[in-house]
């Protein structure tokens, strides 16, 4: 059970989840707060959240407004554990360097309009899988968009 004190703090796991059509086209979205950065949805499980699935259709739908429950959401059983920024670090437990990321595939069938949240995003872009790739500024989102067309081969 987490304390009260704790649970104001975020949780050091997290989701990516690469949200692409059949033909391969992929949604990205530049953040409000860092202009110039632009990823896929990514968001902390929140407290109380056991399942990632379940952290991964709720970033979707508030980041995007997209209801992934519709569409064909894919666990890649992928892991990543990077450092965290030192200047977000404040958001989590005291001590806490690390996170652990699960990354999660989404296919829809077509581009589509998105409504962001304007707190979080500014804009959003579909672009090819390799210029999406290619404009992301995490080395976990860029790897994960590489792998798209393996793993979109499986969920044929």
């Amino acid at each position: 059970m987490i304390s009260n004190a704790h649970a104001a703090y975020k949780i050091p796991v997290s989701v990516l989840v690469v949200i692409h059509t059949p033909e391969l086209q992929v949604l990205m979205i530049e953040r409000a707060d860092w202009p110039g950065f632009w990823q896929s949805v990514t968001g902390s499980v929140d407290h109380g959240e056991d399942d990632l699935s379940v952290t991964a259709l709720r970033e979707v739908m508030e980041e995007t407004g997209i209801d992934a429950r519709r569409d064909q959401l894919t666990d890649w059983e992928i892991e990543n554990r990077f450092e965290i920024y030192g200047n977000r670090r404040k958001r989590y437990p005291p001590g806490t360097t690390h996170n652990t990321e699960s990354v999660f595939g989404l296919q829809v069938p077509a581009p589509m309009p998105v409504k962001l949240a304007p707190a979080e995003h500014t804009r959003f872009e579909w672009l090819p899988w390799r210029e999406a790739a290619a404009k992301c500024f995490s080395w976990s989102n860029r790897d994960a968009i590489l792998m798209l067309p393996e793993f979109s081969s499986r969920t044929l």
